[in-house]
Parts: C-alpha cells; structure tokens; sequence
C-alpha cells in the first residue's frame, strides 16, 4: 500500500529555526508542514504591514527558503505553510527573489487568499452577519473601529487545488493548522469531500504534527525519560491511503515517540473530544486508537468523523486599552518586606499625582515566594532576593507611560537593596484582545483565490 510522509517543522513562530531543514536532510520525506501563526500573530503582522507594505507575512520563512531552496527543488520535497500571512502574494515575490538569487529556476509557488476578512467586517455586518463573540455573545459591530485583524479558517481544499497545480511551496494565510497534512493526503489519494473518516484521520495526523516536538518529547510531562531532548526530531506522519499512520520521527535525533507523548498532543487544545471541529469534518477523538508499533513509532487507527458544518470560524483581534509592566531585585534581609513597600511607594506615588489605579487594573508579583504558583508551594519566610514586578493596564496610554515612570525612581528613593533594575522605564503596549466568531461559510468560500506561478 502506498504511504507518503508528512512531517512538520514548526509548531509556532519563534520555534526552532534548524528544525525544518534537520527534517528535510535528516531522511525521507515528501512534505513539510509549517506553521507560523498564532491568534495574535495576525495582529503583530498587520502592524508590520502598516509600516511597510511589502512586509505581514513570516520573514523567518524566507531565511529558511534561502537555506534550502536548491535542495528543496533537487529532492522535489514540497512545502505547506501558513507563514504567508497577511501578505502571501507579497511573501511569493520575496522567494522569486530569493531564487534567482541563488540561480534556482522552475519552482512554482502557490498562493491562497480570501481568509481576511478586515475589509469586509462593516460589509458583513451591514449583511446581517453579527460576528458575535463565541465567549460573551456580543455583536462585533461597536468594536468596529477598533479591530486590528479578521481572519477565516479555512480548510485543506484550496492547499489541495495549489497542489494539483504543481506547487513546490504553497503559501497560505489563516487555515487549520490540521489542513497542513490534510492536504497533501487529499491530494495524494484522492479522498472525496465527504469521505468523512478518512478526512478525520487526516485531520487527526494534522493536530499531532502541528505543534512540532510537542508530539516527540518536547514539553512532555515525564520530561526524565526524554532522551536528548536538546537535539529533539521533529513529527513525521507515515500515511496510508486507508486513514491508518504511524508517527514517528528521523533516526538517530534526540526525543521520544511514544503512545504517552502522541497522547499529550492529542488533547492538546481540546474542547469537546468527541467533536474536534474543523472546517473540512467534525473528527470524534474518542474512536483514536493507539499501538505502540516500535521504538519511536506509534500508530494511530480506527478514526470516526461526521459532516462538516455550515459555519467557518474567524479569528479576530481588536485594541482593548494598554500595559506595562517593570521590574527590580531586591536583595539582603528582609528582602520581601523590602520588596512590598517598594510595591506601596509606587501606587501611593500614582494616587498623589492623580493617577490611581484600582486593584483589578494593576498586578503585583514577588517572584522566587511563590508568584508562579501561589498556594501550591510554601514561600520561603526570608529569601534572600525578591523579584518585584508591577504592572498596570488602562484604557489611556497616556496614565500607563505615568506608571513606567515610577520604578526607576525606587532605586534611589525606594527601600535599600535594589540590585538590579530591568529593561528601562516601562513604556505602553497595546493589548490586542481575542474575538472569536462564527460566519457563513459561502461568504468566505465563494471568495477564495488560489493562484500558482513560476520562478
């Protein structure tokens, strides 16, 4: 029975960038899934492209094409990713650059637009659509003026179109991190659009992969029994046509495959496990059966789905106010004592100057006594040392810069002891808040564009 391999070399933006090029070079394999976006990712890459144009998608991308292009076009191994972002077709001209750079001729990348939705937000809501938050039931329409990004989920079918269109790399936009190795088993297999178990194993063989080492021993629970965790290898998925993979990783790296660590990934990020929705099938992740198949190899079989649903979900982001937050170390006796009243001199120092701030509206943390985990361990009566940090956030930018003034100010005018003062005057940040929502999938579907060009 034929079978492909599909691995994934990134689980974010920020991972590991040596990743994906030790899984092309590190043994077989015929696609690469990559995922670069998180919920605010969106939003960081939308203030990127206010900048500059020509930018909004992810640039560390592009140093990876620049690493292995050749090779990429010599081996014929193809590469699925939503790094594309906000400026997908921008990110496609960046790699035609990057190729006749390096004198590389014939690739054709492909791209697939119509998940942003910004735009079309007052249209969709003059329509009737309401884009009401999933959590709270709020209508997006007062919050219109302050969205930062709007973005649909869309699913494995228009990977599958750039990729019967010959595709080396396709270039995406805000899909299911699951349509990564969904795709490439549509494509390869020929797997109808309601062939609803089928796509379900595809899509559970997506969730696995999509947070890279998470599945092969990264943030594992048992971390002690991870062998080599600093040279850990990647997620592969060894598919067969049937819906049944196994799921392993290149011999002779670092981690561990194992029915416990495919089990954590699992239920990673799970809602309701016996309806894990996507936009191509409802996957039921109580049907999964797993079977260790051989030293870091377990498969995975017995995969149950229903009929997709009539909805995509959009991923949106809007302004909620500002922050800052700053810290110093306080150190000798009575460190924690110290450490508190530098905490009380700067909200009282606030309140005199008209700038109070209520509790909920500002934090206080004392780390090395127990701030990560308060009641869990006993704090120490008498560390030696005190992290203090403080935070505050407010609608006003301009209330949250008058508190990133009063920390330094401890260092001479506080209690004694401080020993180190981090990061300079704290300055305010955006808060870019969650707005999840639900919409009609004919109003995104009818919209989407999936073009392939060449090099």
């Amino acid at each position: 029975m034929k079978t492909i391999r599909i691995g994934n070399g990134q689980g974010f933006w920020g991972d590991n960038v040596d990743a994906p090029v030790e899984l092309l070079r590190g043994g077989p394999v015929d696609y690469i899934g990559m995922d670069y976006l998180a919920e605010v990712t969106l939003s960081i890459m939308m203030r990127q492209k206010l900048k500059n144009p020509r930018l909004g998608y992810a640039t560390d991308f592009i140093d990876f094409i620049r690493r292995v292009l050749p090779e990429l076009a010599e081996k014929k191994v193809r590469i699925l990713t939503n790094a594309g972002g906000l400026n997908p077709k921008g990110c496609r001209e960046e790699i035609f650059a990057v190729a006749r750079e390096l004198g590389v001729s014939g690739v054709r990348v492909g791209v697939v637009e119509g998940d942003d939705l910004l735009s079309r937000l007052p249209e969709l809501v003059a329509a009737g659509h309401p884009l009401a938050n999933m959590d709270t039931g709020e209508p997006i329409a007062p919050y219109l003026d302050r969205m930062t990004s709007a973005n649909a989920y869309l699913g494995a079918r228009p990977v599958v179109e750039a990729l019967d269109g010959g595709a080396l790399i396709v270039l995406c936009g805000r899909i299911t991190d699951t349509a990564l190795a969904l795709a490439p088993l549509i494509h390869e297999f020929g797997w109808p659009s309601t062939d609803w178990n089928r796509l379900a194993a595809g899509t559970v063989a997506g969730h696995i992969l999509e947070c890279g080492a998470q599945a092969t021993g990264g943030n594992f629970s048992r971390f002690w029994q991870v062998p080599d965790l600093w040279n850990v290898g990647y997620p592969i998925a060894e598919a067969a046509e049937d819906g049944a993979f196994i799921i392993t990783k290149h011999p002779g790296t670092g981690g561990l495959v194992s029915v416990d660590t495919v089990s954590e990934q699992l239920v990673y990020e799970m809602g309701d496990p016996t309806a894990y929705i996507t936009p191509d099938v409802i996957a039921d992740f109580t049907s999964i059966q797993l079977a260790q198949a051989g030293p870091d190899r377990v498969q995975v079989s017995g995969i149950e789905g229903r009929p997709n649903t009539p909805f995509l979900k959009v991923s949106a982001s809007y302004l909620a106010g500002y922050k800052a937050s700053g810290q110093i170390t306080l150190s000798g006796p009575r460190a924690l004592e110290k450490a508190r009243l530098a905490a009380e001199i700067v909200w009282k120092r606030l309140e005199r100057a008209g700038y109070a701030f209520d509790p909920e509206h500002r934090s206080e943390e004392y780390l090395g006594v127990g701030a990560c985990l308060p009641g869990v361990f006993e704090a120490p009566s008498e560390p030696p040392e005190v992290v203090l940090r403080l935070g505050v956030r407010d609608p006003s930018a301009e209330r949250v810069e008058r508190f990133g003034k009063e920390i330094a100010p401890l260092v001479t005018a506080g209690p004694p002891g401080v020993t180190g003062f981090a990061g300079g005057r704290p300055k305010a940040q955006p808060i870019v808040a969650y707005w999840p929502a639900l919409l009609a999938r004919e109003e995104v579907e009818s919209r989407i564009k999936v073009s392939v060009e060449e090099v």
